[in-house]
């Protein structure tokens, strides 16, 4: 493919004394960074950048944590109550719960490639559309997905959970269908909002939302004494009050031509749209369901109730630093978009080796501060003097796997930020489902090393995706990926019948 230029139109700079032009567009390669041929390039280059994923990346940081806080307080008060409310908890909200989070923040993800285009190429009006359209096909999904909700205790059984578990997670889940629906028109209105790097709204509702579900959680749930009841009213507000919040954020006219009211041009192109939701879902979910595994292969282990609750805590707590990534993740993805909807690729390029680069610094330092607390942590999570040793004992390799995916979600938000969804799915299958589960079970059940040998292959299989996903990054010609942004543009913009939305190129 030949190398494109995407035209761009020059804002007027304040104080100009020129008059405006009717022709300002020029080439976008005039607006890109130059080519670094030295030291001090690279070193002005990294701060430059390092500025714009940091605004970006730490309001994203920020809100990916208090959400995933969400639901990581309400384990932290289960653990009070009792090992069987927190293995209850801990399975919905890993399994039942955990596979519908995966789905929706995959499918939400499309948002992130067509929204952050459309926002570079100045479509604003295109980025309204595009959150209606993800609205009607996850409501769809959330639909589907109730039936799982409303047959989880046999589902759970089905795969292997002791019955006692099944049956009272099984109850949990019914309980928590609303937060499956809040789940859908959240998401499509987080990529939304990211995409114009309006992530500070988030970041503030987000705190409301946890300070409110922290003290709430305290007070029925142990306060009250209404358990495992209370943590389900306590979710789903929480959740809702997050939708609802952002909505009249939006609908206030914060969002200016990006949100100009509904439209009936949100039904037009959904199979096309569908598509490409679903190949961001089965990316994202083969991620998220991969982690979800470690929890259902604890079930099959002796003393699984003690097995289940420390590797929960322990995921709960990679959990947390993966918030920590996934705000690289939000970053690059609107970073990469933005640059190559604009017709930028050399900016693109090199956002993404600043973004490894800092997400991996940040990932093992937050490794090493866990080797250092691991004695204190395990307290704050259960009362089980069992399940605090286990806990400890995992550390270790606790620590290693936060290291490791502290660069793999800021990858994966450089191919969403392209377009590469459907690629990077099939390597997520050959990486995680042929080589790294397979290698667990064996280390964990022939070999006899339990929990620790099933989590050695699952590291081994993130590893391994995360060298190929750097493979693939290194290879990629930036400039076709600048030609096949405005395809795509194009094609969802119902401008032409381009078939350049899903071009991946490599050279």
């Amino acid at each position: 493919m030949e190398d494109v230029r995407v035209p761009f139109v020059a804002p007027r700079q304040e104080g100009s004394q020129s008059k405006p032009s009717t022709n300002l567009a020029f080439h976008a390669d005039e607006l890109d960074i130059q080519p670094i041929n030295g030291v001090n390039d690279f070193y002005r280059e990294f701060c430059s950048e390092s500025k714009k994923l940091w605004y970006l990346s730490f309001p994203a940081i920020f809100t990916s944590f208090l959400q995933y806080s969400i639901g990581a307080v309400t384990q932290v008060f289960a653990g009070h109550v009792g090992t069987r409310a927190l293995a209850a908890i801990s399975v919905e909200n890993t399994v039942i719960a955990g596979f519908s989070y995966g789905t929706m923040l995959g499918m939400g993800s499309a948002l992130e490639t067509l929204c952050g285009q459309a926002y570079g190429a100045k479509q604003l009006e295109m980025l309204g559309v595009y959150m209606q359209r993800s609205w009607i096909i996850l409501n769809t999904t959330a639909f589907l997905l109730m039936f799982i909700y409303i047959f989880a205790g046999p589902v759970l059984r089905l795969i292997g959970q002791t019955p006692e578990i099944s049956t009272w997670a099984g109850k949990f889940a019914l309980w928590m269908i609303p937060q499956l629906f809040a789940y859908a028109v959240n998401f499509p209105i987080q990529k939304f909002l990211q995409a114009q790097s309006k992530i500070m709204a988030m970041a503030v509702i987000s705190a409301v939302a946890v300070a409110g579900h922290t003290f709430f959680s305290w007070l029925f749930m142990l306060k009250m004494g209404w358990g495992m009841a209370g943590a389900a009213v306590v979710l789903n507000a929480s959740w809702w009050f997050i939708v609802v919040a952002q909505l009249v954020y939006i609908f206030c006219g914060s969002c200016g031509e990006a949100w100009t009211g509904f439209s009936w041009k949100a039904f037009q192109n959904l199979w096309g749209f569908v598509k490409l939701s679903l190949a961001s879902a089965v990316m994202l979910c083969l991620e998220v369901w991969y982690y979800v595994s470690l929890i259902l292969f604890a079930g099959y282990l002796k003393d699984a109730e003690v097995a289940i609750d420390a590797i929960s805590i322990c995921m709960n707590i990679l959990g947390w630093t993966v918030m920590v990534a996934l705000g690289f993740n939000a970053a690059i993805s609107v970073r990469v978009s933005n640059e190559l909807g604009a017709g930028h690729p050399r900016s693109a390029k090199f956002s993404v080796v600043v973004a490894s680069i800092s997400s991996l610094l940040v990932g093992i330092v937050l490794g090493f501060v866990l080797i250092l607390v691991r004695k204190q942590y395990p307290p704050l999570f259960s009362d089980s003097p069992a399940v605090q040793q286990l806990v400890s004992q995992l550390t270790p390799l606790l620590s290693c796997s936060v290291a490791i995916n502290s660069l793999q979600p800021t990858l994966s938000g450089v191919a969403i930020g392209a377009g590469w969804q459907a690629y990077v799915a099939y390597v997520n299958i050959a990486c995680y489902y042929i080589v790294g589960i397979p290698i667990g079970l064996v280390l964990g059940f022939v070999f006899n090393l339990s929990i620790v040998g099933i989590w050695y292959g699952m590291m081994f299989g993130t590893t391994v995706q995360t060298c190929v996903l750097i493979w693939m990054i290194l290879r990629t010609d930036w400039n076709k990926e600048a030609s096949a942004a405005e395809g795509r543009i194009k094609q969802w913009g119902g401008e032409s019948d381009s078939k350049g939305y899903n071009d991946y190129a490599i050279g």
